[in-house]
């Protein structure tokens, strides 16, 4: 077998070794344009996991670079002079440049060719190659050629870095936050080697215009930075080696071979370097690629798709972390106005990937600081409460928790009538102890509805009916309730639960902003001129104050995934040419009027808007949008925003995940200082306690898992020890305290057993001592 590997970086040296290592008669030639011993950069990083990994393929690799990394356990969070040390991280630093010298050492020990100042432009050279690895880096000229064939995405993000390198020592991986005249700044620093350690220094392209660098100027911008940090480098000096600001580059490859070329590395997937080193990623990278080719020596494209299908799903999930740990570095002079035990737990968790449990694993110490912190402002007389079961005030509505259901259509009403399906569905959650509850879509007339079977609030026998239910809930527990009120707009008239089949008969006349059908198939709706306008305005204020009558806590206003008064905001779904179209001081007027004229009707009761705040489509509403939108409607007295996005239109490209809109909850709170509920894939007490502390929601919502288990929050108190004994204060009905005690026991013991599991999966610590 013949294997020709173009760049001589991280990934295509281990790459080669574990390949020879493993089939010792191939032929393996490493082309590399700089010389043996350039290195631009300074350190990289790797954690006990990784190193675990490097230690069962190639011991040797793994003790050259186990006795020249400098290890360190523990990670600073400092900003402005306030500082809190975070132990059980588990990481290394080591030298570029030792460590590129180390893997050339360990190719020549296997027998690899190595080609130095060879600048490969023309693959045709290499025809009798099996194998063609393209590892050169993240501006690779091989991918360039194959942009269309590899499906190539190069996205140039917005913040400004410069990496540099220090002479002062550093005893912890460090984040140095300041806050200058210039703006905010970041500098992520950890010692690679004795006396050495990287400084890479980021900031927003707004402060780095203030401060008047100039991108290849390193003299200019050296000194500036050293003047700014001046404190944090402690006397000592900054070094530099191609030390220019640049963008972060995300690259994406929507394919990772074509013909018998295949990416590694960089030239296949960036990582941003906030969660860990590009380096780690390639080398992880070249471990599954070269597992790929040793068990598939005799069949190359069967080895390419074994490859992708065992790095993708990985590969994806890392640069999903990294984007957003990315993003709230872009974001940073947000969280810079957060107290500081806030502010370093969100620098922990921005990723998603650290919840407060597994913080607490690392640092118990510091987990219980987060947690009394949070119950210090929350004003809980008892500051180990957890997060989630803090109580919470909507207005005048006091929630004996922070946990939210959904709203969640059930889809089985005849006339908008709720039933006692609902009357069960409802009461069970809040017996099983949800602080507040959403009804699912109540439409604000039968022309308004989604389906033939939603709920309605459009007359008073639908108001009878809901007051059952409330009153049942108000009656035998603590919970709070909140009916949706909403008009589906250009997508009513679907089937229920087939909501992309319109009805074939018994449908209705359709009205939105503008006369765009959803999709195809579906029928064109009416442009609402300025009478239909005065009408359904009319009938959203009726249908806020039936709620009231009703009996609910709260109104929540239907403003997102494009139905009636979101199909107003999104240039997506409204093109109109007169007032209420163009610019979004325009499309957002009617909405607001509605919103207007429901809270002069509905006295104290606080209304909540469900706003959507991304569209996931090309042209779809934007962040000055969203946020003109938003202080609109803080200004007009809107209690809460709860957070959404997409479904506007069918052609939307949503990243999901865990916890995946919390990011956006958290800018809504944070930039325009109103309280916000969020939602997505949070399934765990964990996560929601995490989401409380990291300041992405002041609460937390929770929609599929409260459909299969309406208990989740007394299961969930069980978990959390939460008032032990004292089952009155912790919110159990007194029916179900025989029951509670042996709970308790039962979770007690299996969360002993499941933290003893994750002690013990923990990778083991790889210091030199």
């Amino acid at each position: 077998m013949k294997i020709t590997v173009i760049g001589g970086g991280p990934g295509g040296l281990y790459f080669s070794i574990l390949t020879k290592k493993r089939i010792p008669n191939a032929q393996i030639d490493i082309y590399e344009q700089n010389k043996p011993d350039d290195a631009f950069g300074f350190g990289v990083v790797f954690s006990d996991e990784t190193l675990s990994e490097f230690l069962s393929y190639d011991e040797r690799s793994y003790e050259l670079i186990r006795n020249s990394f400098a290890y360190w356990d523990d990670l600073d969070v400092v900003r402005d002079g306030e500082a809190v040390r975070i132990e059980g991280n588990g990481f290394c630093g080591c030298s570029r440049k030792t460590l590129l010298l180390l893997l050339q050492q360990r190719c020549k020990e296997e027998g690899i060719n190595l080609h130095f100042e060879t600048r490969i432009d023309d693959l045709s050279q290499f025809s009798n190659s099996d194998i063609i690895v393209a590892a050169d880096g993240i501006n690779s000229g091989i991918r360039k050629q194959y942009e269309k064939e590899l499906g190539t995405e190069v996205t140039m993000m917005k913040n400004r870095f410069i990496w540099c390198g220090s002479t002062r020592p550093l005893d912890a991986f460090t984040y140095f936050f300041k806050n200058t005249k210039y703006g905010a700044f970041c500098a992520h620093t950890y010692q690679y080697e004795k006396g050495k350690s990287t400084w890479i220094f980021e900031c927003s392209p707004e402060t780095y215009e203030k401060a008047g660098f100039e991108e290849k100027n390193e003299e200019t911008s050296v000194a500036i930075l050293k003047e700014l940090f001046k404190e944090e480098l402690d006397g000592h000096d900054l070094i530099t080696n191609r030390s220019w600001w640049r963008s972060f580059p995300h690259v994406y490859n929507k394919n990772w071979h074509y013909k018998n070329i295949v990416i590694l590395g960089d030239a296949k997937a960036t990582a941003h370097y906030s969660i860990g080193s590009g380096t780690k990623l390639a080398m992880d990278c070249a471990i599954g690629l070269s597992d790929a080719v040793v068990e598939n020596p005799n069949n190359i494209q069967k080895a390419f798709d074994k490859y992708v299908n065992t790095r993708r799903n990985i590969v994806d999930m890392i640069q999903h972390a990294a984007d957003v740990s990315l993003q709230w570095f872009e974001n940073i002079d947000r969280h810079m106005k957060l107290d500081f035990d806030t502010f370093s737990f969100s620098t922990m968790s921005r990723s998603k990937k650290i919840t407060i449990e597994n913080q607490a694993r690392r640092d118990k110490a510091y987990a219980d600081r987060i947690i009394k912190n949070f119950n210090k402002k929350a004003g809980s007389k008892d500051l180990n409460t957890p997060p989630a079961f803090t109580p919470y005030s909507i207005g005048n509505v006091a929630l004996p928790n922070r946990v939210v259901m959904s709203s969640m259509g059930q889809y089985n009403s005849e006339d908008g009538m709720p039933s006692d399906w609902d009357l069960v569905h409802y009461s069970s959650r809040a017996v099983g102890g949800v602080g507040l509850l959403f009804t699912g879509m109540a439409a604000i007339s039968p022309e308004a509805r989604l389906t033939p079977k939603d709920y309605g609030i459009w007359n008073d026998a639908q108001v009878a009916e809901w007051k059952k239910i409330t009153d049942f809930i108000h009656a035998n527990t603590d919970s709070k309730i909140g009916i949706e009120i909403g008009h589906a707009g250009r997508k009513g008239a679907v089937k229920p639960y087939q909501f992309n089949e319109p009805l074939t008969s018994g449908g209705w006349d359709l009205i939105s902003a503008d006369a765009i059908p959803f999709k195809t198939g579906f029928p064109t709706p009416k442009a609402m001129d300025v009478k239909d306008m005065e009408n359904i305005k009319t009938q959203f204020v009726d249908a806020a104050k039936r709620g009231v009558k009703a009996g609910f806590d709260v109104i929540e206003l239907q403003m997102h995934n494009g139905f009636l008064l979101a199909s107003f905001l999104s240039p997506l779904t409204n093109q109109r040419k007169d007032d209420f179209g163009g610019a979004i001081e325009n499309r957002a007027k009617y909405p607001l009027e509605v919103v207007t004229d429901i809270i002069k009707n509905i006295g104290e009761t606080p209304l909540i808007v469900k706003l959507n705040v991304e569209d996931w489509s090309e042209g779809g509403i934007t962040k000055e949008d969203v946020e003109y939108v938003s202080l609109q409607l803080k200004a007009l007295g809107v209690a809460m925003i709860d957070v959404n996005t997409g479904n506007t239109v069918p052609n939307q490209n949503p990243r999901m995940g865990r916890m995946w809109q919390t990011p956006y909850s958290e800018w809504i709170k944070n930039s325009i200082d109103i309280p916000v509920i969020t939602t997505g894939r949070i399934e765990t007490i964990d996560q929601v306690n995490t989401v409380l502390l990291n300041h992405r929601a002041d609460l937390v919502a929770l929609g599929r898992t409260l459909l299969i288990n309406p208990y989740f929050v007394l299961q969930s108190k069980a978990y959390e020890q939460y008032n032990t004994g004292n089952w009155e204060q912790a919110g159990i009905p007194q029916p179900y305290w025989a029951g509670a005690e042996l709970y308790y026991i039962k979770s007690r013991k299996d969360r002993e057993e499941f933290e003893d599991m994750k002690r013990k999966l923990k990778p083991k610590s790889h210091q030199n001592k």
